[in-house]
């Protein structure tokens, strides 16, 4: 009973929730340095992961990946944040957008703009899994892939809606992983994660 009352008064305390534009002044006035491995999601900062060797790894394979395949039709970002509302700003592994002349240097792409969100998971796949994947899908974002490091899998992500991602689609080593939201985009997951 006492456990009841206790969360009943923590249930009234207020609690600020930043803004995209709050956070990136923050930044711009030193709180968070370009070392500081941060997103805001729902107004909250959150810490992210390290970056270990495999996981830099990967990122940079499907990066050589997207940009060769892409090259002059998308956009691919690395681990670059993208706008989703007001209140969250997370940084994907890598994001492949619409082309823009200017490259996103006057702003971060917005769901409106992206295609496809990709995050490399080794120690943070709960939580990519459960905390981003539906943010992403209730954001509009066409699709998204979870590379599941241990399991050597890419999770597609497809049908976004109010409740994240209606379709999801396990490619294993000696599938082939293809986009549905980018024509001509596919390869086989052991290129991924080497033969």
């Amino acid at each position: 009973m006492a456990l009841a009352a206790e969360q009943e008064r923590v249930a009234g305390v207020q609690r600020y929730r930043f803004t995209v534009d709050e956070f990136a002044r923050m930044g711009e006035a030193g709180i968070f340095t370009e070392d500081d491995r941060v997103e805001l999601i729902d107004g909250e900062i959150v810490e992210m992961t390290p970056i270990g060797a495999l996981h830099a790894g990967l990122v940079s394979r499907l990066t050589e990946l997207l940009v060769t395949r892409l090259a002059g039709r998308a956009h691919v970002s690395v681990q670059n944040p993208v706008r989703l509302d007001p209140h969250t700003e997370p940084q994907p592994d890598l994001v492949v957008a619409r082309r823009r002349k200017a490259f996103y240097t006057d702003r971060h792409p917005e769901p409106g703009d992206i295609f496809l969100v990709i995050e490399v998971a080794d120690s943070s796949l709960r939580y990519d899994r459960l905390e981003k994947a539906p943010r992403y899908g209730r954001a509009g974002i066409p699709e998204m892939w979870l590379v599941d490091v241990d399991a050597a899998a890419v999770i597609v992500h497809t049908d976004p809606g109010p409740d994240g991602y209606a379709t999801r689609r396990v490619r294993r080593r000696g599938d082939e992983v293809a986009a549905a939201s980018v024509a001509g985009l596919s390869f086989a997951v052991d290129e991924l994660f080497g033969g």
